[in-house]
């Protein structure tokens, strides 16, 4: 059985051991590492994937390494993270709540290999001759959100990063034309930023939350307290 807690262990979280890697994994990690140093900042296994965080000022380099040093010849996509929890809707009139289901978060919390702040761009690149891959994030500052282009190593990321920033406001530098993509010039905002207004849950209900009616012959009064 395991220990009672003591007077000096009570109340203290258990730390969870770091998930190792596998062999492919570290292998992978070793040559970021060896060819990056202290750009590489954190690491981490996310089923069954290698997703390494970079330097900001790396970025760009470590598109290089994967391409050229692991064969990385494939660009899956190019994306940005907001960690930011999403703004609660407002309450209707009867005094409800309109939320998501399940309960977003109301604070910010980071995923796998963390994060320095609220965005990141992040990017998953593949081999298809020796068929391992590996998943690149990159903290993006929340004053001035900039990330270097990976159009120069991969040219595929062209659409991604402009998508990337039509959505998140996140700019590339080293980009060709971060023209939009589906929005219409005059369009003002980034909709993928967790503090966009999205009209349609301020007037309607997120799908799930619905009224339940009684049954037939079923006394009991309906959810809304219209029965």
């Amino acid at each position: 059985m395991p220990d009672e807690p003591t007077e000096e262990t009570a109340g203290e979280e258990e730390i969870a051991e770091p998930e190792l890697l596998t062999d492919e994994q570290a292998a992978l990690l070793a040559v970021f590492e060896a060819e990056l140093g202290g750009g590489v900042i954190e690491h981490a296994d996310a089923f069954g994937t290698l997703v390494v965080r970079i330097r900001p000022d790396s970025w760009r380099r470590s598109a290089e390494i994967a391409k050229t040093k692991l064969h990385c010849d494939y660009l899956s996509f190019v994306s940005g993270i907001d960690w930011q929890p999403m703004v609660a809707p407002r309450s209707n009139d009867d005094g409800g709540n309109d939320t998501s289901a399940p309960v977003q978060p109301t604070e910010m919390t980071f995923g796998t290999a963390g994060s320095a702040g609220r965005f990141q761009v992040f990017a998953h690149v593949q081999s298809t001759s020796r068929h391992h891959g590996v998943t690149l994030k990159t903290d993006v500052d929340a004053d001035m959100p900039t990330a270097e282009s990976w159009t120069s190593v991969y040219p595929g990321a062209d659409w991604h990063e402009r998508e990337c920033a039509e959505m998140f406001g996140i700019g590339f530098s080293g980009h060709p034309n971060l023209r939009k993509l589906y929005l219409p010039a005059e369009f003002e905002g980034h909709p993928l930023r967790k503090d966009f207004a999205l009209l349609a849950r301020e007037v309607k209900p997120w799908p799930g939350l619905v009224d339940v009616e009684a049954m037939p012959g079923d006394d009991s009064p309906a959810e809304d307290g219209s029965g």
